[in-house]
């Protein structure tokens, strides 16, 4: 078995670059961290991974992954602990990195599949939100993210592990204008709804039927919120409604109830 040892050779370097988003922008990959990612990846986009690191007992503990990867004819490069830690964003990668290639989906396919539920997202800055919100994107069913503005990289190290491998299972689209995504949008049907504690309320919204029809939910900076021309560009400002003493809530934990509320409703009109 050959091991990998040296934390400082070029290609254990260039791996680690991949952390900073000019090496990301520069080579079109990024870093994926730890068995659930790595998982996901196997399993939805093997075609995308380039490189796939290992230590022997990391690679041990999870038959299943050295299946998958078998099966998409990957093979995996064997390291010690030290050097794995010095390719990795994180602390404790888990005895699993891969590089992956980036594979955005350009916004014309988006809408050209007719979708009906898009999280659209303008100048959101964290990367927790940012992946919290493509995971329950995600979980809710939806057909597709996109990424407007100056919103945070999606491949940023911090947004893939909040994800938790729910990047490989939607269509993400990066770095649109939002004035074009709203034409787009809307020339393929959809309802723009932004969330904003201007807008009216949800529930009013909710018992009018509006939220069981096609729909893009506009989210807004974590601290601004949206900016005036933004909200000029939706069909309808909703907020959610604070039923107890809380000041407001979180941007993903609002963009989470706001996709959920969307999907109960579509699917509620499609079973009746």
């Amino acid at each position: 078995m050959i091991v990998l040892e040296n934390p400082r050779s070029p290609r254990v370097r260039a791996v680690a670059k991949l952390t900073k988003r000019s090496a990301r922008t520069e080579t079109g990959l990024f870093l994926l961290e730890g068995p659930q990612s790595v998982r996901e990846a196997l399993t939805y986009r093997p075609e995308a991974i380039v490189e796939l690191f290992a230590t022997p007992t990391g690679w041990d503990k999870h038959p299943d992954i050295r299946t998958k990867a078998a099966d998409a004819d990957i093979d995996v490069e064997y390291v010690t602990e030290y050097v794995l830690n010095a390719m990795a964003d994180t602390v404790t990668p888990q005895g699993l990195v891969a590089v992956v290639q980036q594979t955005p989906t350009s916004v014309r396919n988006i809408f050209d599949a007719s979708p009906r539920l898009v999280a659209i997202c303008e100048e959101v800055r964290d990367p927790g939100n940012l992946g919290t919100i493509i995971r329950a994107a995600d979980a809710a069913g939806a057909d597709a993210v996109v990424l407007t503005g100056r919103t945070v990289d999606p491949y940023n190290p911090k947004v893939v592990r909040a994800t938790t491998g729910s990047l490989f299972h939607l269509p993400v689209s990066v770095g649109g204008d939002l004035a074009d995504v709203v034409k787009r949008a809307h020339a393929a049907g959809l309802r723009i709804l932004a969330a904003d504690v201007k807008g009216d309320d949800l529930l009013d919204a909710r018992a009018e039927g509006v939220l069981a029809e096609p729909t893009g939910w506009l989210f807004g900076n974590e601290a601004r919120g949206l900016e005036d021309d933004a909200l000029a560009l939706a069909d309808q400002v909703l907020r959610l409604p604070i039923f107890g003493k809380a000041e407001s809530l979180n941007l993903a934990t609002a963009a989470s109830v706001c996709l959920y509320e969307s999907a109960f409703a579509q699917r509620a009109t499609s079973v009746g």
